[in-house]
């Protein structure tokens, strides 16, 4: 993989990867395509809510992959820019909300700390 920031190339470079992976751990591989395709088979959500959640999701979990893969299947989905900004400013809501949560933890810990 020569350039980090070719979205296109990154995601060509993981699927290939993924595959190579698969060969070494065919089980692994396996258990994440059944995971995969049961989030798809749920049927209560359409492709572009399943794919603004997966992108919210990758950027909580920091997963440039997913960014990649997801990115791209939203758009085939039709989501838009705005739509897509709109799930990005949720996940940037939701991470502060975990900073704040896990900021009470620090203050509970530094609490008992000094009793």
């Amino acid at each position: 993989m020569s350039d980090w920031s070719d979205w296109n190339e990154r995601r060509t470079h993981l699927i290939e990867a993924i595959g190579e992976f698969g060969k070494t751990a065919p089980e692994t591989l396996k258990g994440f395509a059944a995971l995969d395709s049961a989030a798809e088979k749920g049927g209560n959500l359409d492709a572009k809510t399943r794919e603004l959640i997966a992108i919210a999701v990758a950027v909580t979990t920091r997963c440039d992959g997913c960014i990649s893969v997801h990115a791209e299947a939203a758009l085939k989905a039709g989501a838009t820019k705005a739509e897509i900004a709109e799930a990005l400013s949720v996940a940037v809501a939701l991470n502060a909300g975990a900073a704040m949560v896990y900021s009470t933890r620090v203050m509970d810990a530094v609490n008992k700390a000094t009793k």
